[in-house]
């Protein structure tokens, strides 16, 4: 089962990379006062790790299509390992090659707790 540790390189990476600086993410003194009590990792920075944790062949899988109904369960913070669960919820036909194949994505933490979970679309072949 592959995991991520998610460490502060990764969290202001993304912020250059996105240009979301919020201090929430990016600055600990401002952080420690705030709802959660530290940095967290942008929820988006998550959804895009559980995609790389995802055992994905790429002789099949053309391209990711959708994400639907993510929902940010409970933040992810400085030191979390994630893993990324994943099953398949539903097939559709799209032509004589390819098809799109729904996939319900969970994402937990180490103390297994629910941090995110979306379904994703997956293009097929």
């Amino acid at each position: 089962m592959t995991t991520h540790t998610v460490g502060e390189d990764d969290i202001l990476a993304f912020a250059t990379l996105t240009g979301d600086r919020h201090p929430q993410h990016t600055d600990p003194d401002w952080a420690a006062d705030s709802l959660f009590g530290e940095q967290i990792a942008h929820g988006l920075l998550v959804l895009s790790f559980a995609v790389g944790l995802l055992d994905l062949d790429p002789g099949r899988v053309v391209a990711l299509r959708r994400v639907r109904d993510a929902v940010f369960k409970r933040p992810v913070k400085i030191g979390d390992v994630i893993r990324a669960e994943d099953r398949t919820i539903g097939t559709r036909r799209v032509d004589d090659e390819h098809e799109l194949v729904d996939v319900r994505l969970r994402i937990v933490n180490q103390d297994d707790r629910l941090v995110l979970s979306a379904t994703l679309e997956l293009l097929c072949r």
